[in-house]
C-alpha cells in the first residue's frame, strides 16, 4: 500500500522550534523531489520547500527562508523540514507532496500540480 505520512507537528511558542518528518511506505522517496506544502485556515495552500532527489537543490518560499530547512536522509526513507524561529503566521497544515520527477522545477516547484502523491498533513500551531 502507498503511504506518505507526515509528523512533528504540534504547539509551539513563538521563537520555538519544530522538526517535520515525512516517511513513504510502499515506494522509495530518494527518486523523486520532495516538497512541503502549508494551508492556513481561510488562505490557499502554498509551497514551503523542496528537495530534489540528487544533487540537493533546494528552493524555500520567501518567507521562511533562513529559518526553515529541508533535508533528505533516504536510508531512512524520510524527508525532514526543520523550522526554527516559529511565528504566528508559520501556523497552518502541513503536508508532504511527492514530485512527478527527480529534480524540483526551478520555475514552478511552488505549483501543487507538480506532485502527484500527498500526505494527510500535520498542524502546526504558533500561539503564546
Amino acid at each position: 500500500q502507498v503511504q506518505v505520512v507526515e509528523s512533528g507537528g504540534g504547539k509551539v511558542q513563538p521563537g520555538g522550534s519544530l522538526r517535520l518528518s515525512c516517511t513513504a511506505s510502499g515506494f522509495t522517496l530518494d527518486s523523486y523531489a520532495i516538497a512541503w506544502f502549508r494551508q492556513a485556515p481561510g488562505k490557499e495552500r502554498e509551497g514551503v520547500s523542496c528537495i530534489s532527489c540528487c544533487e540537493g537543490s533546494r528552493y524555500y518560499l520567501d518567507s521562511v527562508e533562513g529559518r526553515f530547512t529541508i533535508s533528505r536522509e533516504n536510508a531512512k526513507n524520510t524527508v525532514y523540514l526543520q523550522m526554527n524561529n516559529l511565528n504566528p503566521e508559520d501556523t497552518a497544515v502541513y503536508s508532504c507532496a511527492i514530485s512527478q520527477g527527480y529534480a524540483c522545477v526551478g520555475y514552478g516547484w511552488w505549483a501543487p500540480g507538480e506532485y502527484d502523491r500527498w500526505g494527510q498533513g500535520t498542524q502546526v500551531t504558533v500561539s503564546s
